[in-house]
């Protein structure tokens, strides 16, 4: 057993001072605020934070960063490129930029991540040996990080919605498929949970699983959670509404996948009926504000969904940043400027939109919280740096960023210790897989 004591840390209630805590079998015991340490307690200066939850991530699109924003374009182009990247990741390559990028995820202060994953195949669409080969591979990369993983294995049967009906799929996308439902189902019922992994699943979206895919894939999704990206651009819902008379939301209902174990990813375009479903269902938004502003997709309706009974989580998606503590200002920022009002959220429901409502979005609703029995995922963020000098310890997600990440642990071991990951240079991991990317070598590690 370790024991703890935290100058400052953020509990259910809010930030409380001389906070002591012990660590047994992974997870918190004996939680007290407002006490001295004792000699053999791990001091811990500045803020405590429970872990912080990523919880939508497409790691090979890390290989984008810095690299798309010269010809201006939209979404749309920007997939292309994207698209472009598939075809340089094989189960060994992908280890390697994965486990780099999960690595850049636990500097940050990211303790737990949601893996929307559908590149399960090789380039011409044929399965591996295993055919779980990429996802094991991510799995792999997450342990070696030393976050953990929920790999929400991703459906993905056509090429595109348009107001004829659904596209076939191209080249590229050939290796997102197992053909249908069934077939995902049965590659997925390989894949099991472990203490470090939750098995997820995603409809890619309402684009690429036809209508009549949806309900069979609820009921073989039924006890996971279950992901979809939704209405993240208006061509999407203009598709649904002239082939289906439907919007991408009322698509998902008719199949039965809105509720708690559901979470819409971007959630950006919606009507008021939309906005009544997902909030009556208990359906988790997760935005995305650096990729949504990165991608010029729009403002999505935070507060109205969260007051309509959605909870609301938060990830880094393409990875454009890396930052957790810039999503979160991005989601009280986004709304500041659409409304006109500052303190659209209060900073306790954008530090459980950071932390809990994640973890419980992921199917691990024992994390994302320091209270007695949760997961001893946390993270300390000192206050004396360039960035939080002066300020607030209630207050330090406003100016924090992932620089400031000083100490991490997941299931109360160190990951990250004085900013340094115990994995060793992450700067270098990422040079080196980038260029294993780029290049189309294949890594030195062995195939998962």
């Amino acid at each position: 057993m370790t024991t703890f004591w935290a100058e400052n840390a953020w509990l259910p209630t809010g930030v409380a001072g001389g906070v002591r805590f012990s660590v047994v079998d992974g997870r918190f015991a004996g939680v007290q605020a407002r006490v001295k340490p004792v000699d053999g307690d791990v001091r811990l200066p500045g803020v405590t934070l429970p872990g912080l939850a990523n919880t939508h991530s497409h790691a090979f699109h890390r290989a984008l960063r810095g690299r798309t924003h010269n010809d201006g374009g939209n979404f749309w182009t920007w997939r292309e490129q994207m698209y472009a990247v598939t075809r340089r990741l094989t189960p060994d390559t992908y280890l390697a930029l994965a486990r780099a990028v999960f690595c850049e995820m636990a500097l940050a202060g990211i303790t737990v991540v949601g893996e929307f994953h559908y590149v399960h195949h090789d380039e011409a669409g044929n399965a591996y040996g295993d055919p779980n080969a990429m996802g094991r591979a991510l799995v792999r990369a997450a342990r070696e990080a030393g976050v953990r993983i929920t790999l929400l294995d991703t459906c993905y049967l056509s090429g595109g919605l348009s107001g004829d009906g659904h596209l076939p799929l191209d080249d590229v996308q050939r290796r997102f498929t197992d053909g249908d439902v069934d077939g995902w189902a049965a590659r997925v019922a390989a894949l099991e949970d472990d203490d470090n992994t939750r098995i997820g699943a995603a409809v890619h979206s309402v684009r690429a699983v036809p209508r009549e895919q949806l309900t069979p894939f609820a009921a073989a999704a039924a006890g996971r959670p279950v992901h979809v990206h939704l209405s993240e651009q208006p061509a999407e819902n203009l598709a649904a509404q002239m082939f289906y008379g439907r919007t991408p939301t009322e698509l998902l209902d008719e199949a039965d996948l809105l509720g708690p174990a559901t979470t819409a990813i971007h959630a950006t375009h919606l009507s008021e009926g939309d906005l009544k479903l997902l909030g009556g269902s208990r359906t988790t938004a997760c935005f995305c504000p650096t990729t949504e502003r990165d991608l010029a997709d729009g403002i999505g309706p935070a507060r109205a969904l969260f007051d309509a009974g959605s909870p609301i989580a938060l990830g880094s998606d393409q990875h454009a940043v890396i930052d957790p503590f810039e999503e979160v200002r991005g989601l009280e920022m986004h709304e500041r400027l659409a409304t006109g009002e500052r303190g659209r959220f209060s900073p306790n429901e954008l530090v459980e939109a950071a932390t809990h409502a994640g973890y419980a979005s992921l199917g691990w609703p024992d994390g994302g919280r320091i209270a007695d029995g949760a997961l001893a995922d946390f993270v300390v963020v000192r206050t004396d740096t360039v960035n939080t000098a002066g300020t607030r310890a209630g207050q330090v997600i406003y100016c924090a960023d992932q620089s400031d990440v000083d100490h991490v642990f997941v299931g109360g071991e160190p990951v990250v210790v004085s900013g340094h990951h115990r994995i060793g240079q992450v700067s270098r991991l990422l040079v080196e897989s980038l260029e294993l990317i780029r290049g189309g070598r294949e890594a030195g590690v062995r195939r998962a």
